[in-house]
This record gives structure tokens, sequence and C-alpha cells, in this order.
């Protein structure tokens, strides 16, 4: 039996099979915002967790709704690029928190698993979260949090509002996980206004 607590992994955008379009359109995008910010190009990353607490472990990812693993992972949607385009299901993203999953390449990730937390209620409040992930649009920044919403924006937004110390967690050194920021600057924001 696995000990209570939280995994972090940072996967290389476009890790695994199929990710050449992703891998291409992440390096144009980082080539662009490196340009922009007179800073060297760095790699990008996917996060994704995987939480542990009392005899389960639980995968918690987000990803597009068309790469569907099961209906019962689904506690979340949103839509992709803007509002009007998730009419559509190819333009829309699922949050999913599934107890024995699997998130792709993991294999991938970078440094294997971060272990963020090993309490149990931090482990069961990220799980609990993941039915209150807001709903953003995947690639805007709508809320002006100064960065896109996306996975690693759900991912920084479970942690943060989980308890977590954000000025501990950061990407794999030369790294960069955009949307990071607008997950921890929404959690923020919310529990601010509490």
């Amino acid at each position: 039996m696995t000990a209570a607590g939280v995994d972090l992994y940072w996967i290389p955008l476009g890790a695994g099979t199929g990710g050449a379009v992703v891998r291409f359109s992440g390096r144009s995008y980082e080539a662009l915002a490196a340009r922009r910010a007179g800073r060297p190009r760095c790699d990008l990353y996917h996060s994704a967790l995987q939480v542990h607490a009392d005899g389960e472990t639980w995968s918690i990812e987000m990803a597009p709704v068309w790469t569907r693993p099961t209906a019962s992972a689904v506690v979340g949607e949103g839509p992709v690029g803007s509002r009007w385009l998730g009419r559509w299901r190819l333009f829309r993203y699922e949050v999913r928190c599934w107890a024995g999953g699997t998130i792709p390449d993991l294999a991938d990730a970078v440094g294997g698993p971060l272990r963020t937390s090993t309490e149990r209620a931090t482990a069961l409040a990220v799980v609990e979260l993941t039915r209150s992930v807001p709903a953003g649009t995947w690639g805007r920044d709508e809320a002006r949090l100064g960065d896109m919403w996306n996975s690693n924006s759900m991912v920084a937004w479970l942690l943060a509002r989980s308890g977590h110390d954000m000025d501990l967690i950061a990407p794999p050194p030369g790294g960069r996980a955009p949307g990071w920021s607008a997950g921890v600057a929404a959690a923020q924001r919310q529990l601010d206004a509490w």
C-alpha cells in the first residue's frame, strides 16, 4: 500500500506517441514567448497529479474531451479557445479524477514523481477540490490573471487551494509550465474573497 500523499509529475509537452503536433505547437509558442520576453527558450511541461490515501490512488489531469478514458472519471468540463467554440466536442476539455486511473506518458515525467505532501487530509482535499476547478477557457486569460488557463492552471489551483506552499513548487530547471501562475492567482483570489 502506498503511503498517503500527493505526487506531482512534470511531463514534457508532447511526450509519447502522437505528440508531434503538440511538440511543434509548443515549440513555436515558446519561441515567440521567449522572443517577446527577451529570454532564452525553455522546455515546456504539462503537469498531472496522482493522489494516494486510504489505499486508493487517484489520477488527476485535464485533457481534451475526445480522448475520454471513462465517463466516471470526468468531474468537470470547459471550452478550448473560446466559449463559443466550446459548444462543439472538439473544442472542450475535461477535468478527470479517477481512482485506479492512468495518465498517458507518466513514464516520460522528468525526475519522476515530486511528493508535494504526505498528509492524508491534504491528499483527500485535492481529490475533493477537483469538482470545484474553475472552468476557464483553455488558452485564454479571461479572468485577467496574467497567464492563460490550461492543464497547468488546474494543477496549480488544486495545490494552492489545498494549502500547499506554492513557493516551493516549480518546473524542472530550464523549464516552464505556461498557465501555472494563472492557477495560483485564481486560488489566491478565491482565498482572499473568503
